[in-house]
């Protein structure tokens, strides 16, 4: 019994280890272009967001659609000093995909699934966001009024949004490397760390599938996953709360193996905001509206999840 565990085990990783090597490269040179987009386009995607005022929602969203952690940190520090409305910030967080672009980009037989998810994600947020809004459209006036204050120079001098720009994204590299000058270690560093780490997710994640497949037999899991369907947009959605990137990891794997429905991973990566959650249970100060934001995405994320799920 014993050799036949190891014997499964090593298969299982040799699998999990050719597919996951194989990827490195692309991804490797689509982190770098990330960064460079990033890099060049960081301060106007922001001030783009930061300028939207009631058109926030549809800004974000779009925006919230690039791959890269930047957006939805610095959104969140955006709405922490009252210059996006709320609807803004749940409609990044929503479109927000985490890791999900890059890895479908590095299986390009994967690639004809991108342009759908991205769509569906966005269509989402915008109008989710638009609704938040209009429901929370008294707190918002307060904030588009702050906004506009702020656009015209006449924001009260005491308001300190210095801190906008100075959150780090992951692995600890700077989000306003556009306001500084090139910095190779910036541009092509970071790539090289956020790929090491994205490879020992998706090898660690791809050798517990694997595992799993190989011990209970592709019929038991098929018939497992789709006789608890109903369940998988709130466990995928669960999941993509997990302000790491290994969550959208996961979720995206899983998909991309056949382990869950198109529902699961729309639920799973709506409710994926990355870093933007952890800044906000740090940087927020009326912890109601962490909890209440939280909540929002969550139901929003499941109930968008079972829709397309039963349609």
């Amino acid at each position: 019994m014993y050799e036949i565990f190891l014997g499964a085990l090593a298969d299982s990783a040799t699998d999990a280890l050719t597919d996951s090597a194989a990827m490195i490269p692309l991804l490797l040179i689509i982190y770098i272009g990330i960064e460079l987009i990033e890099y060049k386009y960081g301060n106007k995607i922001r001030e783009g967001i930061q300028k939207a005022g009631a058109a926030g929602p549809a800004i974000g969203a779009v925006s919230g659609s690039f791959p890269q952690c930047g957006v939805s940190v610095v959104t969140t520090c955006l709405y922490t000093q009252r210059l996006v409305t709320i609807g803004t910030l749940l409609a990044v967080y929503l479109s927000t995909s985490d890791e999900a672009i890059p890895i479908i980009l590095s299986q390009p037989d994967k690639a004809s699934i991108l342009v759908p998810l991205i769509a569906t994600k966005i269509i989402i947020a915008v109008v989710a966001g638009y609704s938040i809004d209009v429901v929370f459209r008294k707190s918002n006036a307060k904030t588009l009024a702050h906004i506009e204050a702020f656009a015209s120079g006449t924001d009260d001098k005491s308001h300190c949004h210095e801190t906008i720009v100075e959150e780090t994204g992951c692995c600890g590299h700077d989000l306003s490397s556009s306001a500084k000058k090139f910095d190779p270690r910036q541009i092509f560093f970071h790539p090289m760390i956020h790929t090491a780490k994205v490879f020992a997710f998706i090898f660690g994640v791809s050798l517990l599938i694997n595992l799993v497949f190989s011990g209970m037999g592709d019929d038991t899991i098929a018939n497992l996953f789709t006789g608890h369907a109903f369940f998988q947009p709130f466990l995928a959605a669960l999941i993509g709360l997990i302000p790491n990137c290994a969550a959208s990891v996961a979720i995206t794997e899983l998909y991309l193996k056949g382990a869950i429905t198109y529902g699961a991973v729309i639920a799973g990566l709506c409710a994926s905001g990355g870093l933007g959650l952890l800044v906000l249970f740090r940087v927020e100060k009326e912890r109601k509206n962490v909890y209440l934001i939280v909540a929002l995405l969550f139901s929003v994320s499941v109930f968008a999840g079972l829709v397309i799920q039963y349609l």
